[in-house]
């Protein structure tokens, strides 16, 4: 088990707001060496709780203006990694789960326009072998979205 303590979570809070900032500006603000900043960083990654730092991308001023939310049906359920790496194929697929209920796995996708949205999800979606159905949910816009940090 990965154990952190409060201060690794400060650090982390540093991060989560600007993960460009500086370690010495995150050691001056906490009162520590940069050289201890630089160690527990390290260590967050060594033990996979930071697993990177990535820009926070802003879909719509990419001109991506419509997301949906859409459930997939798979013929059959052993299939889903087969299934995963096709959809990983596809740029516009942002985010992949697997889950219970009416479907295997739930997927977010990113599309320019209707238009768009519509290819992706009948022209190359819809087509991956081994999926029976897709159900999809329009997304009208993202009240918020965050990381876990206590």
């Amino acid at each position: 088990m990965n154990s952190i303590d409060e201060f690794d979570l400060q650090i982390l809070k540093y991060l989560d707001g600007d993960g460009r900032m500086a370690y010495s500006t995150i050691a001056t603000a906490l009162g520590v060496s940069n050289t201890m900043i630089h160690q527990r960083i390290n260590r967050l990654i060594e033990q996979g709780i930071l697993v990177g730092i990535k820009p926070v991308l802003d879909e719509k001023k990419l001109g991506y203006d419509w997301g949906a939310f859409t459930g997939l049906s798979l013929e059959k359920d052993h299939d889903s990694s087969r299934i995963i790496e096709a959809l990983k194929q596809i740029p516009e697929v942002t985010e992949c789960y697997y889950i219970t209920g009416n479907y295997t796995l739930y997927i977010k996708i990113i599309a320019k326009n209707h238009e768009h949205m519509r290819q992706l999800l009948y022209e190359k979606i819809d087509c991956i072998p081994g999926i029976a159905k897709t159900d999809s949910l329009i997304e009208l816009g993202c009240a918020f979205k965050r990381n876990i940090i206590f």
